[in-house]
């Protein structure tokens, strides 16, 4: 195992990637390169967020306090486990590193000590959440009428996290030799899936039972473990497993050291960031449960430029982390840059959208007149949050590609509790914001981010890294 996991010198390697580029007509880096990376994984993003957004759709037209619970479920749900799914993502930056350094017989090995790292874990924390979501919800003090439908939502949706923490490890694997098409047709057959079950155990259609909430959390509980069955069933077919060395291989102390000190900062990031989040959503849930149904839609839609973003930062993750394995930094600079351009072109669609569109955006979730009342104002200032966010989201991936994940973390902690959270109070409660006023608290945080992680990037402090 150790030589399998051994980083090697080649000097090679950086001809081997130009050649692979000219083969492909592309110029290392260039905006075609990423274009032709990210946009499987745009779609996949794309594609896993509409699960969560067929959820608040069609919950919605139950009412405003089945929208509520959906979206405090789902938001503490995500907070609880993003670490481990963060963690996941350090998969990407060995296996790229790997593969760009002319080593795929590796790839595979790191992916199993992604598994090995994650699972246990993440089981026992499901089983944890399974048994206390409804003491947490009666902390948490939402409406009499939300906590026990988003307890519900909750308890049922930690016995899908399992599956889709396996898949995420195994989608790490695929993105980060390349691969990101596969990710994208697992994802598409659990979405479908996820679509009807929801249909039918929603509103009691198709032969299936009357569910409600519970019924959109047991069909994304169900969709996430196909998700997994699918995605692994290509991970171990025969070509693969011959070009990646993608059959069993026995955990590795050292292995995983490596893995969780480069993972772990990443996973630290997300689940404290998210923590602020949660408690933030909290803030807003006390306001009222039509504050929080309007405050849902408008992630959900926030969700069309934040999983595009992530798709192009999964993308810049994979090409930094090949050029770097590769000892071709200027690549890796180059693709960064690429991306930049191809964000301006995707967050700044998605903001002119809801500058135009706020009232129809609205009621593809609520026809409540106070939610879109509180959505319109809303979606304006989500012009704002969604375009600084999309820099950040892509920066940051460009920095997890070149193993640069310690310093991000400190400083999103930082940021996230000394900046956003009291932000968010002092313009939502104090200075009489509201809902609205929250979310511009929120804005200015997610703008000075994005600074910091621009400039983090462009000081250079990536190519000393070593993973």
């Amino acid at each position: 195992m150790t030589s399998q996991l051994e980083p090697l010198a080649d000097d090679g390697r950086k001809a081997r990637l130009e050649n692979q580029a000219k083969r492909s007509r592309a110029t290392p880096g260039s905006v075609s390169e990423v274009g032709r990376m990210a946009y499987p994984v745009i779609l996949t993003q794309l594609s896993m967020t509409t699960m969560g957004v067929v959820d608040s759709a069609m919950v919605g037209q139950l009412g405003a306090s089945e929208l509520a619970a959906v979206g405090l479920g789902g938001i503490w749900l995500w907070t609880f486990f993003c670490f481990f799914y963060g963690t996941a993502a350090g998969v990407q930056t060995f296996v790229s590193q790997q593969h760009g350094g002319g080593r795929p017989s590796e790839c595979g090995a790191w992916t199993w000590q992604g598994l090995y790292a994650l699972l246990p874990a993440t089981a026992a924390a499901a089983f944890l959440l399974f048994l206390g979501a409804e003491t947490l919800l009666a902390w948490l003090g939402p409406s009499q009428q939300v906590q026990p439908l988003a307890t519900q939502y909750m308890s049922v949706r930690a016995i899908g996290v399992l599956g889709l923490c396996a898949a995420t490890v195994v989608a790490a694997f695929f993105r980060g030799v390349g691969d990101t098409r596969t990710p994208l047709y697992a994802t598409l057959v659990a979405n479908g899936l996820n679509v009807v079950l929801d249909y039918g155990l929603i509103f009691g259609r198709l032969g299936l039972p009357r569910w409600g909430v519970v019924g959109a959390g047991s069909a994304t509980a169900i969709s996430e473990w196909v998700y997994a069955a699918v995605i692994f069933f290509a991970f171990m077919r025969p070509a693969v497993r011959g070009a990646y060395r993608t059959q069993w291989v026995a955990p590795s102390l050292s292995a995983l050291r490596r893995l969780l000190r480069t993972g772990a900062p990443i996973g630290g990031q997300w689940l404290l960031e998210m923590l602020s989040f949660a408690v933030f959503l909290t803030l807003v849930a006390r306001m009222g449960d039509a504050s929080m149904a309007a405050s849902q839609a408008f992630i959900a839609l926030l969700s069309l430029s934040f999983m595009q973003a992530s798709g192009l930062g999964i993308g810049v993750a994979t090409l930094v982390g090949r050029y770097i394995g590769a000892g071709d930094p200027g690549s890796a600079e180059r693709s960064f840059r690429s991306a930049l351009k191809l964000t301006l072109l995707l967050s700044g669609g998605i903001a002119l959208l809801f500058i135009t569109l706020p009232g129809p955006l609205m009621r593809i979730f609520s026809d409540d007149p106070d939610v879109l009342r509180l959505g319109g104002p809303l979606l304006l200032v989500g012009a704002v949050f969604q375009f600084f966010d999309a820099f950040g989201i892509v920066t940051d991936g460009a920095l997890r590609g070149a193993g640069d994940t310690r310093w991000p973390f400190l400083v999103r902690f930082a940021m996230a509790w000394g900046l956003f959270l009291p932000l968010a109070w002092l313009f939502g409660i104090p200075l009489g914001g509201g809902l609205t006023g929250a979310w511009l608290g929120g804005t200015i945080y997610v703008c000075v981010l994005t600074v910091y992680l621009l400039w983090r990037f462009r000081s250079g402090a990536w190519r000393e890294i070593r993973i």
